[in-house]
């Protein structure tokens, strides 16, 4: 019931969104402050740290949700059910035009993506925390995952070569290559169109260590529900994890480097780390000192999160396709030319954020609708 959701819970989430559509709806890719655009590679960046943050509150989720409930087949039907749907909207999001038949061809669709990855890091998670609850189950199972999936992208030879851990050298795109084929994949958009990729960031073995940072959500959530824990020691918990996992990430960066696309071990520790640390604040604040005026927004976002991400995919993804009447422009286009080039003189960063923001701002007040009709849509 609405009535036992944690606070902090639904700001981390919804901040999480809210940074999400901000980041994925720029007035033009041409122009992004760095902050705001993933690294090209190797290294991080601010925008690096949404989708692991998600995927971390995901595993927190789980367990509010489910350490109570006694394991049977309803709740593995649920799991299961809520799995496939997360991953069919994204397929259906993936394959969606606005021409007969209303559905790319097959044979160019893009099987992995966001929704995707959440559905399949849920499946498997939710599905390990209704069997097992114990946490040291969980403190095994995480360094066998990052541990293995370090000893597999570096030390598993590529066509008898050591893997170099580029685009196009490393396992986890080899695989994804050889089960989804390259028109499957990921394309990557540019102001000409769509470029094919020779990789896809949400492919298939980088889901592995994804697993493991929902895991670590699931630490933290076991650390929530743990009575015999002081607030104010819970707090001092998740700050001290955060930084012990964010140093350790920043140390193993030296010889597994930080990479988002690849998902390394080293960028699972270190965003685990910041997200420790991010809800260890949120926490204190919103929930031990009880002061939330500032945060009503984030929790109209948190309180409907997949819904949300799903209505800003889709309708972006229809401004991109629509033609405005009477003019060449799309509707995306046409917007940001004249509300937001016009009166600045020019596309730049600035013109290319104020309209990502004010996407934000309008996904605010959907979110709002929804709370105060108190429509809560669970997948």
């Amino acid at each position: 019931m609405k009535s036992n959701r944690i606070t902090s819970v639904d700001i981390f989430r919804g901040m999480t969104i809210a940074f999400m559509i901000l980041v994925n709806t720029p007035g033009t890719w041409s122009h992004i402050y760095w902050p705001l655009d993933h690294a090209k590679w190797n290294g991080i960046t601010p925008t690096d740290w949404i989708f692991p943050f998600f995927l971390f509150i995901v595993g927190t989720s789980i367990v509010l949700a489910y350490h109570k409930k006694k394991t049977d087949a309803k709740v593995y039907k649920k799991i299961i059910t809520r799995s496939f749907k997360i991953i069919l909207i994204g397929l259906l999001l993936a394959g969606f035009n606005y021409h007969f038949p209303f559905f790319k061809n097959i044979s160019h669709l893009r099987f992995p993506g966001v929704l995707q990855r959440i559905g399949v890091v849920f499946f498997v998670t939710a599905l390990l925390f209704a069997k097992i609850k114990n946490w040291k189950f969980y403190l095994i199972i995480l360094p066998v995952i990052l541990l293995g999936y370090w000893y597999a992208m570096t030390q598993i030879n590529i066509n008898g070569e050591k893997p170099k851990l580029t685009k196009t050298n490393n396992l986890a795109s080899v695989i994804d290559r050889a089960v989804f084929g390259k028109n499957h994949m990921w394309k990557h958009y540019e102001e000409t169109g769509y470029v094919q990729g020779d990789y896809d960031p949400e492919g298939l073995f980088s889901t592995l260590p994804a697993i493991a940072t929902s895991i670590l959500g699931i630490f933290l959530g076991l650390i929530l529900v743990n009575t015999r824990i002081s607030p104010y020691t819970k707090t001092i918990m998740f700050l001290a994890i955060g930084l012990i996992l964010f140093l350790l990430g920043l140390f193993w960066s030296h010889y597994f480097p930080l990479n988002k696309r690849l998902w390394t071990s080293s960028y699972v520790l270190y965003t685990g780390g910041l997200a420790f640390f991010f809800y260890g604040i949120i926490y204190f604040i919103a929930d031990i000192l009880n002061y939330k005026k500032w945060s009503s927004i984030f929790i109209y976002l948190g309180s409907n999160a997949i819904l949300i991400f799903t209505l800003s995919v889709f309708i972006a993804k229809s401004f991109y396709l629509l033609k405005m009447p009477g003019t060449k422009h799309t509707i995306h286009g046409w917007i940001y030319h004249n509300l937001y080039v016009v009166p600045l003189g020019s596309s730049n960063e600035l013109s290319s954020f104020l309209y990502a923001l004010s996407v934000v701002v309008f996904y605010i007040f959907v979110a709002w609708w929804f709370y105060r009709k108190k429509i809560f849509v669970k997948v």
